[in-house]
């Protein structure tokens, strides 16, 4: 929210803006313009520019922590692509030699006893 001396001044400056037959509801107007003010810019819900410094600092903060992090998992997945690839296969798969069964062109199976 606006600090409340911006807006006594915002509020004198419109008052001072009136014509010279309109200064005797100055002070109503004043009153009017600042309620008026207050509610648009609660409204907007702003903030002051500490909080927005705070919020500010803490971005820059999760930011540098992001990278870091998205360092630390590349140099993991580098570990592991290495740690994969040098070793050997293990498991039943890996121990049983692949074997193929094809079929020829009328469809049969050439392995099938045909009696």
């Amino acid at each position: 929210m606006l600090d409340p001396k911006q807006l006594d001044e915002l509020a004198r400056r419109f008052t001072e803006s009136l014509p010279p037959g309109m200064r005797e509801f100055q002070q109503e107007v004043e009153r009017n313009i600042r309620a008026t003010m207050q509610s648009a810019f609660a409204r907007m819900d702003l903030i002051t520019r500490d909080e927005f410094d705070a919020q500010a600092k803490t971005l820059a903060r999760t930011r540098t922590r992001l990278q870091e992090l998205e360092k630390q998992v590349a140099a993991l997945e580098t570990t592991l692509k290495t740690t994969a690839s040098s070793e050997p296969a293990t498991g039943k798969a890996a121990n049983k030699p692949a074997t193929r069964r094809t079929r020829g062109t009328t469809g049969k199976d050439p392995q099938a006893n045909n009696d």
